[in-house]
């Protein structure tokens, strides 16, 4: 089957939707895509994501409402805020859209029958962006597992690595810090690691038990003398969490440092608008003093109908990031240490053989290539050369384990089925 260049829409144009995957799109598939329209409540990402992309100014809008009056393109990018990603789902499936869908899709489980409901009615192609699907990496693991490397499969231990300046930065002072206005923490976050372990697992899950709580960003675990803001703060150079030393310092010895690129709009970035950033706007913000509520340490313990069982930690309180994941069989074990840059086979009575993550990564994109191989599979998604490996059907048993975890965690960590 020939293979068309599609056009294509962009509601969200933020770091994810016009930063990364329309990035790719004009990168490495300018053959296979092309921007035609874009909207986003902010003119300055309209303005400078416009001028890239060459979208004409009639058709980059601020207006949600209008951007939705007909189709624009024939693929829809839907990579707004959490809270409005089943609307314009189902919105953009009503318009004929085939559609690539930011996660999380949402924390109800009516929103996900929703979201089935309108695929069937309206029959639109979806891909979610679960990205780590994609990443070469974590395919390693899955190739092995497929193999029978280690015999049968009978238990995970998954660790997510949040990160003490990540979890600042979105899940304390950014967009995902209040459950209310966007989602629980181990839907936003862990929607990934909840997509692969049922992968892994292959099989769906049967019931879930998860505790976890937020223990530290609040206000009485503030320094003496702390101020709201860190550049009133007398512990701007000694506290770990301070702005300055997230966005100013660590980018100033890590110039691609993705922390400061979202404070700021000014391209080139400059310490002035950094300084201007903290001063001002939230991500200044004292850790203990802002309006969140999501947890910061959460462990969770399934066990799939195939009998295989699963225990994921996720934890704000480590010195690096990335994921660590290890795989328990009859036969062996295999060990994926992001931190490490690793992926570890060990079979029984066998040398291990270790795979460098660094080496399996083909393409300089972001999550160890996923992003780069997301947008590989949705080129042929929708020229209907392949199947959607991240379908919506799919996508929906991830969240609806973690819609589960969070209903668990609220009734103090009692056992909960997830269908």
């Amino acid at each position: 089957m020939e293979s068309t260049v599609k056009t294509v829409a962009v509601i969200g144009c933020g770091a994810r939707g016009c930063g990364t995957y329309a990035r790719i799109m004009k990168g490495s598939f300018s053959d296979r895509f092309r921007v035609v329209a874009l909207c986003d409540v902010k003119p300055e990402l309209l303005e400078r994501y416009g001028e890239i992309h060459e979208v004409p100014e009639a058709d980059r809008f601020t207006d949600e409402t209008v951007f939705f009056e007909k189709k624009r393109a024939d693929l829809l990018l839907v990579c707004t805020q959490d809270a409005d990603h089943t609307r314009m789902i189902i919105k953009g499936l009503s318009l004929g859209y085939d559609i690539l869908a930011e996660k999380p899709l949402t924390s109800s489980r009516k929103d996900c029958r929703a979201l089935l409901a309108a695929q069937k009615k309206y029959g639109g192609k979806v891909l979610v962006c679960h990205v780590l699907r994609y990443a070469p990496a974590f395919r390693k693991v899955a190739e092995l597992l497929d193999a029978g490397e280690i015999g049968k499969l009978a238990a995970i231990e998954a660790t997510e690595q949040v990160w003490y300046p990540h979890q600042a930065h979105s899940f304390v002072r950014g967009n995902w810090r209040n459950s209310k206005e966007t989602s629980p923490m181990i839907i936003a976050k862990c929607c990934h690691d909840l997509d692969l372990l049922q992968y892994y697992a292959g099989s769906r899950c049967r019931s879930i038990s998860s505790v976890g709580d937020l223990s530290w960003f609040k206000p009485e675990n503030a320094p003496a003398g702390a101020a709201d803001r860190c550049t009133e703060c007398p512990h701007i150079d000694t506290c770990p969490y301070s702005a300055k030393r997230i966005y100013i310092d660590r980018w100033k010895n890590y110039p691609d440092s993705w922390f400061s690129y979202i404070i700021a709009f000014e391209r080139p970035l400059t310490e002035e608008a950094l300084e201007k950033a903290i001063q001002d706007g939230p991500y200044g913000r004292c850790v203990y003093h802002c309006d969140n509520d999501v947890v910061d340490h959460q462990m969770t313990t399934m066990t799939f109908e195939n009998g295989v069982k699963a225990t994921l930690t996720m934890t704000a309180f480590t010195a690096n990031g990335g994921r660590i994941m290890s795989f328990y069989g009859s036969l062996g074990e295999i060990v994926l240490n992001e931190d490490e840059n690793t992926v570890k086979l060990m079979k029984f009575g066998e040398e291990p053989q270790v795979w460098k993550i660094s080496e399996l990564v083909t393409s300089g994109s972001g999550h160890g290539g996923g992003d780069y191989g997301l947008v590989a599979e949705l080129a042929d998604m929708v020229d209907g050369k392949a199947p959607a490996r991240t379908s919506l059907a799919a996508s929906i048993e991830s969240h609806l384990m973690a819609i589960c975890a969070e209903e668990s965690r609220l009734a103090g960590g009692k056992l909960k089925k997830v269908h």
